[in-house]
């Protein structure tokens, strides 16, 4: 049956001479296949529509649990900033593919929203770590890992003055022993990054070594308790640490 779905294109792959598969979130059934017929020909419409990142409302010919079948596709945002910058390709690349595996282990319609209006924001040239930073703590809640932003994760005292991955979050002064004390200012900005709404941000300028700072910490306590293992975020450490010496 004919249907027009909200989506986001997560890759492309090449199927025969002229034809692609896609991969779509979408906003009403979730991750779908689609097959774009003819869209690597040149004369082909529907050949600059059916790259990464492309977000438009997808008509198809819809066949559930099976590859339904692209026939044209109305954009809503090219990310045109996204794709001209490097930087920004592989933080939103990477954010496509987390999403992905969110998703994939808790079907709920506000990890597909979280993804777009996280795009949009990076696309408008806003902190794009910080950014990035704030949908993974938001994540950890749908990956049922998310520790405790109001209180120690150890004994529950709110004198918080670090954190831990291998302690599970923040950590107050008795609990701490080898961990480094922190700037007040990160635990705060942590906490308002778990309950900000990303769509209603308009003024993000956090300090390169702040975010980068909760960036590691966010990395270890992703490689320790969420088992999920993706490509992109070897690529996505790299450029943290060229932009950590830099």
């Amino acid at each position: 049956m004919n249907k027009e779905v909200e989506g986001i294109i997560l890759r492309e792959k090449d199927y025969g001479d002229t034809s692609k598969i896609l991969d779509i979130f979408t906003k009403e059934y979730g991750i779908i296949g689609v097959i774009a017929k003819g869209s690597k020909s040149l004369k082909s419409k529907l050949r600059s529509v059916t790259t990464k990142f492309t977000y438009g409302i997808f008509n198809i010919y819809y066949k559930e649990g099976k590859l339904s079948t692209l026939k044209e596709v109305d954009i809503i945002n090219n990310f045109n900033n996204i794709r001209k910058d490097i930087n920004l390709i592989v933080y939103s690349t990477y954010l496509l593919d987390l999403s992905e595996q969110v998703y994939k282990q808790n079907n709920s319609i506000d990890i597909y929203n979280l993804l777009i209006n996280t795009l949009i924001k990076i696309n408008d040239k806003f902190d794009y770590i910080a950014l990035i930073n704030i949908v993974e703590l938001k994540y950890l809640d749908y990956l049922g890992v998310m520790f405790e932003v109001d209180r120690c994760s150890v004994c529950g005292n709110t004198n918080i003055i670090t954190l831990s991955s291998d302690k599970g979050g923040y950590i107050c002064s008795n609990c701490r022993t080898y961990e480094k004390v922190l700037d007040n200012k990160i635990l705060k900005l942590i906490r308002m990054f778990y309950y900000v709404d990303i769509s209603k941000i308009d003024k993000l300028n956090i300090s390169n070594e702040i975010s980068l700072e909760i960036s590691e910490f966010l990395n270890n306590y992703y490689d320790r308790y969420t088992g999920l293992y993706l490509k992109s975020k070897k690529f996505l450490n790299n450029l943290k640490n060229i932009q950590k010496r830099g």
